[in-house]
């Protein structure tokens, strides 16, 4: 069977620089993998082809001699086993494999778990609801958290005092076995010690050899003056333990703040809906509210004041987090209509109406307009 050429089965110039062909190798790789095509015979072929063609095309004296005589000069260079891969394959490409199929082998860089067994605490959250009048100024609460803490007994090894764990002897401590399949070799995640790279002969009586049992614990939290709906707290190192002594993970708190009976939040800004008697609208006057920090302001009504008039107090509203800014608090205005009437009140109300023809210039303008545009036979365009 003719061999396709090694820059057509990359899918690259023949200029390529070594980034070029790394990276379409890649790309191959992930397409061709027998792990993600079973049974797939012509991936696995595609797969082995690229692998061919990398392993010439990367090193510089195998590449000179391929660009000038072909497959014929390389041959006998591109690996000595069947099928072009020598035994030192897996380890001339174990960077690259490592790159590529780190996570779909089991080999997460970075991850919680690490070759000494010690493994990261998997995070806490926290759900907690605060007033209005809390996210204003801020408090200090005290919260008891169900978690798992790291064993005194063993101090969090796992083992039995007096003993330590030793290194599995399936993989020696790496918590990673290697398995060859045809051409190829694959690294799997150590079945008999589950990753960790070490066994416990004498598991601890306390925690069974987890390193950790399950306590509630009650934590301190500082919530800032201004904090909104939806933040998020962070207590660094509070989260559940480590497996067998690893890092504890992290605490998240995350707030709620429950409706006011009063005010409505707009960011820094406080909104409240003030009821107005309509002689106070008419002949305008006082009015005292009380802000979110329990000082009273009185606020003056105009006289002929419309309902929905708002009116600004100015650094009166929450402060911001982290910051020396405060929001404003406004006051909105709804102008009530009396009702029931005493038969005096109506009859003043009658007199008033009478008398009032040019006190409403709106409602006045508006009826005649439409009177005047019906009127006019326009009803019906």
């Amino acid at each position: 069977m003719t061999k396709r050429d090694y820059y057509e089965v990359l899918g690259v110039q023949k200029n390529a620089d070594e980034a070029a062909l790394k990276s379409a190798y890649r790309k191959q790789a992930m397409q061709f993998h027998p792990d993600r095509n079973p049974g797939d015979k012509e991936a696995e072929i595609k797969f082995k082809e690229a692998n061919e063609a990398y392993q010439v095309l990367s090193d510089a004296q195998k590449r000179a001699a391929y660009d000038r005589f072909g497959h014929q000069a390389v041959d006998g260079s591109a690996g000595g086993g069947p099928g072009g891969f020598g035994p030192d394959f897996s380890s001339s490409m174990s960077d690259i494999f490592d790159d590529i199929f780190g996570d779909f082998m089991g080999n997460r860089r970075g991850g919680g778990r690490q070759r000494s067994g010690r493994e990261r605490g998997g995070d806490i959250r926290y759900s907690m609801e605060i007033s209005l009048a809390e996210a204003f100024a801020g408090k200090t609460a005290q919260i008891r958290v169900p978690t798992s803490v790291g064993c005194d007994t063993c101090s969090g090894t796992g083992a039995k005092s007096g003993t330590q764990p030793t290194p599995c002897t399936s993989c020696g401590g790496h918590g990673k076995v290697r398995t060859s399949q045809g051409f190829f070799t694959i690294e799997r995640t150590c079945p008999t010690c589950s990753g960790r790279g070490e066994m416990i002969k004498d598991p601890c009586a306390t925690c069974s050899g987890a390193g950790r049992i399950t306590k509630e614990r009650t934590l301190s939290v500082n919530i800032p003056a201004g904090v909104e709906d939806g933040t998020r707290i962070r207590l660094a190192g509070e989260g559940e333990a480590g497996h067998r002594g690893g890092p504890p993970g992290d605490l998240y708190i995350f707030l709620a703040i429950n409706p006011h009976d009063f005010f409505q939040r707009d960011g820094a800004d406080i909104f409240c809906r003030v009821p107005i008697a309509m002689t106070t609208a008419a002949l305008g006057g006082q009015i005292e509210v009380t802000s979110l920090d329990g000082a009273k302001t009185r606020v003056k009504i105009p006289d002929g004041c419309e309902s929905g008039k708002q009116f600004r107090l100015k650094g009166k509203g929450m402060p911001v987090l982290r910051s020396k800014t405060t929001g404003d608090m406004y006051i909105q205005v709804e102008v009530e209509t009396p009702k029931n009437l005493t038969h005096r009140q109506r009859e003043l109300l009658q007199e008033f109406e009478k008398s009032s023809k040019e006190n409403s210039p709106a409602s006045d303008g508006f009826f005649a307009k439409m009177a005047s545009f019906f009127g006019d036979g326009k009803a019906g365009s």
